[in-house]
């Protein structure tokens, strides 16, 4: 009883006292991260060993007394799809398995993973995201930025040399050609030029095509390779440098540029790269390579991992050359997610979610693998001070000729710095950009246009209010003001500028530059490629249901809510400056557009009508109000696109009245003139609130606060839109596939009848499918030679154009007499012109027939064939035919030709060279083949006729046959055998001097 009354007075405190004296990791939460990367196929992440990558970051996390205060950090590792649509489905999928997630290396889906993690409120760190305004729009807020974004880092060292036009060459795998897309965008938002973007192909071709792509684009000599790097065994770019070195592009002043070693520490200071030293194409190749790394700080990669080793934190048996040094990156992204994470938990409370995370403030310093890291303020991500190496042409190893500080990576701030070693260029040094390229207020202009071809644009497009106008290839809009009006940019105008160019918002369309050049002034914004909303509404390939259409509305609500809060007002919103862009995202352009104009003075011509559509009743009876627009004004043009997207029709077009007329009655009630919209077409509280939004009273119209239920007409979440408009996008894309793959199709057939006219049809299919051509032996086939009588002497007595017509002509005859027998033209050598039946297709007995028959059409042909430039004279030709046995087989890779080998070829063409003018000269295996069918040719013996190397032989003339009418040439009268010129007396009189000068010169 004692027992019971003491345990009941102390039984729970010593219960609590025992669970407080539990190790740490018993009573702790567990904060575990999803590492996601394509861990399994591709080379630069397989050889990261990211498991003992991130368990050596994870074991030290948890000793580290400045982390260990409320979590136990625990990871686990994730596998991505290097194929893009299958690694999406993945992630959808991953909803659940941590409280972070490290990844995903494909930028092809980041932006989608970044809104998964924004609806399971976790946060995302990824390094393959590459939108340099990502954190900025607001719509990712549980993203953060682990790294420093390699496009700016790329930037600042661009700047710094001034290489505006680069290139981008990228591998053919998913992730690498993603990646290379969305670096050429994200430096095309920073301002560079960057053109052409291309992937290259496998095969020994791919890399040549691509290097070809690169050469022939004017200006360009910096190439950024999107593929492993050769130090780490990349055999991509192995073939790609070692190709550009064949191709002498080293040696001429191109510079290529790693993109993966941006996102680890590269060792170079006391780290040999023997791939360099013992391949001399390799290290002549690399001499025109400039790599750009993160510091290696007092140990470089490889030191670290050994001494990890040694100190048996990672037990591994792989050198540490053979491995990637992104596991040290994957180490310090580890450490820095739960530095984020502690900062956030004492400041936040006790759980981290997506959002807290995504707000961290940043500041903390710590060590990484093998450098000091610091976490930049403003979710800047891990800041590490960066190198450029260069290499010298020979040793193994590269040395550090600049460097960036940690706090200068933002592309904005700072620069390069020089440590007084030279870089070593292979060839002539690289050209140098006007500086206007990197200013972020003035696109370039004067010498340096910004749009090429720009007159020639204009001539086309004047009377337009938007051109897209090419920046060296990368497309943009050029908004342009009244020719003639603008002399100079004002103080006035600059300052409206740059507050305009800060605005960020994923639905308002950047505001790139002003230009002003040759007279032309106008505002330059980024391209979106589906074009303008009225567009995509007028598109009828293209569905729209009402998820679709209100999306579009929500993006337009967003990016007008953007900027009247502001202060900011559009005054010119109509379908025409809402543009959509490759992912269906609507974003509002021309914004500023009235205020710009203002403060040039510049007066706008008078509106057409059709373009007053969108205008509200009270700025149309007061043009300068219209002038700078209004708050209201915006929400009744709002109201008007409403009206477009819902009935997918042009604004008012149910009134069917022109446009004049709508106008006035807009202007002028009663009765009021308003479009008409059905409630088939929309929610009704949808169309309530667009009634109200065209009030004829200002006061009485909603804000676009006032418009955040536009969609409830459907239940709907982000990821149901998303997931629709890929669904919708797919669609579209399946039509667009169809198209282009019955062009392809097109091109295809009129490629094989290319390949079949050079090459016969089963030759051609099998070098098509790459199988060896075999030679193959035919026991009896029938050969026809031809050539011309005197052809020597007609050639000098004609220009050679006039050799080429005649060629060509006589040609063009037999090719379209063969192509009525069963013959195959071998060759055309000059004036000799070889036949062949019975090969490749065999076709019994009958090879003799068919080439008897074309010879004696051949033969009445020529009788009635005239010389472009010497109509009078006579073209004879003299024919031979054998029949014997040959090999047929292909010759050659590079021009591949079908060619026939063996005595019948020779002893053919012997028969040729003893005929005579328009004869036919048989020999005795052809003629008893004739006379074996019993078909009616007339055959005539010539007699003994010796043919070089083979002896006298009876040879014959075939004359004709029972059934063939057609007219023959009378064979001249040749004087002792002579076959082998023409006479003077056949020469044109306008041609017979220079015969004779000719024939004066050769005796």
């Amino acid at each position: 009883k004692t027992l019971r009354s003491w345990w009941c007075r102390n039984g729970f405190l010593l219960l609590l006292v025992l669970f407080i004296s539990l190790p740490c990791r018993a009573w702790a939460t567990t904060f575990k991260v999803a590492l996601i990367g394509p861990w399994t196929c591709d080379l630069l992440y397989s050889k990261a060993l990211p498991d003992l990558a991130a368990r050596l970051a994870t074991s030290r996390m948890n000793k580290d007394p400045n982390l260990n205060r409320g979590y136990w950090y625990d990871y686990t590792l994730i596998n991505e799809d290097c194929k893009s649509s299958r690694a999406l489905a993945r992630f959808a999928e991953l909803e659940g398995y941590g409280a972070a997630y490290l990844g995903p290396a494909n930028p092809g889906y980041c932006s989608s993973a970044a809104l998964y993690a924004k609806e399971w409120d976790v946060g995302l760190l990824s390094w393959g995201c590459l939108n340099p305004n990502m954190k900025k729009i607001g719509m990712y807020p549980t993203y953060l930025q682990p790294l420093p974004l390699p496009s700016r880092v790329l930037f600042s060292v661009l700047r710094y040399f001034r290489w505006a036009h680069v290139s981008i060459i990228s591998d053919e795998t998913d992730l690498w050609e993603a990646t290379g897309a969305e670096l050429a965008a994200s430096l095309r938002t920073l301002g560079l030029p960057v053109k052409p973007v291309v992937t290259m192909e496998d095969g020994k071709e791919g890399a040549r095509r691509a290097l070809t792509k690169i050469r022939e684009t004017d200006r360009v000599r910096v190439v950024i390779m999107c593929m492993p790097s050769v130090l780490i065994g990349g055999q991509s770019q192995y073939q790609l440098l070692t190709t550009a070195l064949a191709m002498r592009m080293i040696d001429r002043g191109y510079i290529f540029i790693p993109y993966d070693t941006l996102l680890y520490s590269l060792p170079y200071k006391n780290a040999q790269y023997y791939s360099l030293g013992n391949d001399t194409k390799l290290r002549k190749a690399y001499d025109g390579v400039l790599t750009i790394t993160m510091d290696s700080g007092e140990r470089n990669f490889f030191e670290a991992f050994k001494d990890a080793q040694e100190s048996f934190e990672i037990r591994s048996s792989t050198k540490p050359e053979q491995v990637s040094p992104f596991f040290g990156t994957i180490y310090n992204m580890m450490y820095y997610i739960a530095m984020a994470a502690e900062q956030a938990r004492a400041s936040e409370g006790h759980w981290v979610t997506g959002h807290i995370l995504g707000k961290s403030k940043g500041g903390f310093e710590f060590n990484g693998f093998n450098q000091p890291l610091r976490a930049g303020r403003g979710s800047q991500g891990m800041q590490a001070r960066y190198v450029v190496l260069d290499y010298s042409g020979m040793g193994t190893s590269l040395y550090s000729t600049h460097a960036l500080e940690a706090s200068h990576t933002d592309g904005i701030t700072g620069g390069l710095k020089y440590l007084g070693r030279s870089i070593h260029f292979a060839g002539s040094t690289p050209y140098t950009d006007s500086s206007c390229w990197f200013s972020p207020y003035f696109a370039c202009s004067g010498g340096e246009p910004l749009l090429t071809g720009l007159a020639e644009l204009f001539r086309r497009a004047w009377s337009h209010n938007v051109v897209p106008s090419a920046s060296q290839g990368d497309w943009v809009w050029l908004k342009k003001c009244p020719a003639g009006l603008v002399s100079s940019v004002n103080g006035s105008t600059e300052n409206d500028f740059v507050m305009l160019r800060d605005m960020r918002h994923e639905n308002i369309n950047l505001l790139l530059g002003l230009f002003f050049d040759s007279g032309i002034f106008g505002m330059v914004t980024e391209h979106c490629s589906r074009g303008s909303l009225e567009d995509l509404l007028n598109n009828e390939n293209v569905r729209l249901d009402w998820m679709f259409k209100s999306s579009l509305l929500m993006d337009l609500i967003r990016g007008m809510k953007y900027l009247h809060h502001r202060d900011i007002i559009h005054g010119r919103l109509k379908s025409r400056n809402c543009v959509v862009d490759g992912r269906f995202v609507l974003k509002v352009t021309d914004y500023g557009f009235n205020n710009i104009l203002i403060s040039q003075g510049v007066n706008m011509d008078e509106e057409k009508p059709e373009d007053l559509l969108w205008t509200a009743p009270e700025l149309l009876r007061n043009s300068s109000l219209r002038r700078r627009g209004t708050f209201s004004g915006d929400i009744y043009s709002f109201s008007i696109i409403t009206q477009e997207v819902v009935s997918r029709s042009a604004p008012f077009c149910m009134l069917d009245m022109p446009a004049k007329e709508i106008i006035n009655k807009v202007k002028s009630p009663p009765p009021l003139c308003r479009p008409e919209v059905s409630v088939d077409e929309a929610p009704l509280d949808v169309i309530q609130i667009v009634k109200q939004a065209w009030s004829e009273e200002p006061e009485r119209r909603p804000t676009f606060e006032d418009f955040k239920n536009i969609t409830r007409g459907k239940k709907t979440n982000i990821i149901d839109s998303m997931l629709r408009m890929l669904e919708q996008y797919s669609s579209n894309l399946e039509d667009l596939i169809r198209e282009r793959t019955e062009e392809l199709e097109v091109e295809r057939q009129k490629t094989d009848k290319l390949v079949a006219a050079m090459l016969p049809k089963s030759v051609a299919i099998a070098l098509k499918t790459g199988k060896p051509v075999i030679p193959e032996h035919f026991s009896q086939i029938t050969l026809y030679f031809s050539d011309i009588v005197g052809f020597t002497t007609i050639s000098a007595l004609s220009e050679p154009i006039e050799v080429v017509d005649l060629l060509n002509d006589l040609y063009t005859h037999f090719d379209a007499i063969i192509g009525l027998h069963d013959v195959y033209k071998v060759e055309t050598i000059g004036d000799a012109y070889m036949v062949a039946s019975g090969v490749p297709a065999r076709n019994g007995n009958r090879h003799a027939a068919e080439m008897a028959n074309m010879s004696l059409d051949i033969l009445h042909c020529i009788g009635t064939f005239k010389v472009r430039h010497m109509p009078d004279l006579k073209v004879r030709i003299r024919i031979g035919l054998h029949s014997g046995p040959v090999v047929a087989g292909v010759v050659g890779l590079t021009m591949p030709r079908y060619c026939l080998f063996g005595d019948t070829v020779n002893t053919a063409s012997r028969m040729e060279s003893t005929s005579l003018p328009y004869r036919i000269h048989v020999n005795q295996t052809t003629v008893d083949i004739l006379n074996s069918l019993k078909l009616g040719y007339k055959i005539q013996l010539r007699g003994l006729t010796e043919l070089k190397g083979k002896g006298i032989e009876n040879t014959y003339w075939l004359i004709g046959k029972e059934d063939f009418n057609k007219h023959l040439p009378v064979p001249p009268d040749t004087k002792g055998g002579a076959n082998h010129d023409i006479t003077l007396e056949e020469i044109p009189v306008d041609r017979r001097q220079k015969f004779l000068d000719r024939q004066k010169k050769m005796n």
